[in-house]
């Protein structure tokens, strides 16, 4: 039996932004969500990104000094009920896994590195849950100290999710250096903006929406300002934008802004969030654009709770992907079930949870998802489309562990490819790999029958043993065949399978 976790009631979300790092603690009652503890602290993780992709140890130990003192909130959470997650800068980072580790450690739960566009579908999923359900077609912006995310959607769903490479740590550090700013640096930062909003700008007018929303600190921070400073009664517009622009010219230097509701810590970013804002507004015709209380962490906070509730969008993006290249999903369900049946009992001894189950599952479904390129080497040409797809709700190391699973499930065991993991993964892995590879093998004549047949498992750290039911190998030779090649196999991965009816 694998472990299974108990949900919990009190869930943590935290998001490790290219600006500022954000933590929430939270309880879900009857889908509301119910907000214990609200954390943030200016980072700065961005300014320490080198142009070789190095993260500078200043930069890492602000994170970790602030990772541990979010750890002392929810060090004692149990496993499975706090999301941390990664973004821009940590995706564009290199030798990340180091820094992963030691902020795992720090915080006392794993990091985990998101997409662009899995940011963008965590976004609108913590505005949806912010707003009364209307039913109207919503744009959701948020910019962030790295990227800016585009969503449209309606209700809890999104239609269409892009994630540009422009934010306010991004655009400060380019066009704004040590918070210099001139006529002539802002029209270079608003023409280098809409050139990145250039190829969606057509699309998003065309997909429309009733109402425009802004998310997280930039947008929140404009929005107070534009207030505080009596420029708009409700909301941003776009000739608040434009008087805003101006007080940022003329002061001529962000460190030297004084504007009313503008904070301290927020004042070096804030040009950068500014230029791009107002390059959105006049891409895509927005007049007013209201803001919401929810964002990355609130999504993240929802997204948990749906798969305890077993909601998890990540059963639906696989079940798409299925559709999409035309998997045969009735013997995909049949490897399934046998790779969980023998998950439920090697689980205890080779000490596997829940998502290990998940992750078997979802790739003895997706095994055969790279036939729809060729029957030679599919089992590679699946690995590469999971890997390059995007697949909704998982990480991007999720999705790698996903594809090396297809990868390995048939043919020469890729030992390279899991040596190269961390030991205790690598290894995890390899026994992931080896109960998929055997349900395969056991379905081989696409029926129920080599599954039957299975008496009994008995794992070993570095082996496996099968029992058959007696005499079944015996009348079943191209199934005993199969056990023998598939042992050569895994013996060169120093893997030890063994069987006997």
């Amino acid at each position: 039996m694998f472990r299974r976790r108990k949900p919990s009631d009190t869930v943590a979300a935290v998001d490790l932004g290219s600006n500022s790092f954000h933590m929430i603690v939270a309880r879900v009652w009857d889908g509301e969500m119910h907000v214990l503890d609200r954390l943030r602290e200016p980072v700065r993780l961005a300014s320490g990104l080198d142009s070789r992709g190095h993260l500078d140890e200043a930069a890492i130990e602000r994170a970790l000094a602030c990772l541990e003192r979010f750890g002392q909130r929810v060090r004692d959470l149990p496993e499975g009920s706090v999301r941390a997650v990664g973004t821009n800068t940590l995706r564009k980072a290199r030798m990340v896994e180091g820094f992963q580790e030691r902020a795992g450690e720090a915080l006392g739960h794993p990091i985990e590195i998101i997409g662009g566009r899995e940011e963008a579908r965590l976004i609108y999923l913590g505005v949806a849950h912010s707003l009364a359900d209307d039913g109207g077609r919503r744009l959701v912006v948020d910019i962030g100290g790295g990227s800016t995310e585009l969503i449209i959607g309606e209700r809890f769903e999104p239609l269409h999710m892009e994630s540009l490479h422009m934010g306010c740590v991004s655009m400060g550090r380019l066009y704004f250096p040590e918070g210099r700013i001139s006529d002539t640096a802002w029209r270079a930062a608003e023409i280098g903006a809409r050139l990145e909003l250039q190829p969606i700008a057509e699309t998003y007018r065309r997909l429309g929406w009733q109402d425009a929303l802004g998310a997280s600190g930039t947008l929140l921070a404009v929005d107070r300002i534009l207030r505080e400073q009596g420029w708009s009664r409700e909301g941003i517009t776009l000739e608040g934008l434009r008087r805003l622009r101006d007080v940022i010219l003329e002061a001529g230097d962000a460190m030297k802004l004084q504007l009313k509701g503008l904070s301290d810590d927020r004042r070096p970013v804030f040009p950068g969030g500014v230029v791009v804002l107002s390059a959105i507004f006049e891409s895509l015709g927005i007049e007013r654009m209201r803001v919401s209380d929810g964002a990355l962490r609130e999504g993240l906070i929802y997204d948990l709770q749906g798969r305890s509730r077993h909601e998890d969008v990540r059963g639906r993006t696989i079940d798409g992907l299925m559709k999409r290249f035309q998997v045969d999903a009735e013997h995909a369900a049949r490897v399934e079930r046998t790779a969980l049946l023998l998950v439920e009992q090697a689980g205890e001894s080779w000490d596997l949870d829940q998502d290990d189950a998940d992750s078997l599952a979802w790739a003895a479904r997706l095994h055969e998802v790279g036939l729809s390129i060729s029957h030679s080497q599919y089992h590679k040409h699946g690995a590469y489309l999971v890997e390059n797809a995007d697949l909704a709700g998982f990480t991007l190391e999720g999705q790698r562990r996903l594809a090396l699973l297809v990868r390995a499930h048939r043919r020469k065991f890729p030992v390279k490819l899991f040596s190269a993991l961390p030991a205790p993964e690598g290894e995890r892995l390899t026994r992931l790999a080896v109960l998929l590879r055997l349900a395969v093998l056991l379905h081989r004549a696409r029926n129920e029958e080599g599954a039957q047949a299975i008496a009994g498992l008995k794992p070993k750290s570095r082996g496996l043993k099968l029992r058959f039911t007696p005499g079944w190998l015996e009348a079943h030779p191209l199934t005993r065949a199969d056990l023998e090649r598939e042992a050569d196999y895994l013996r060169n991965a120093g893997f030890k399978l063994r069987y006997e009816d």
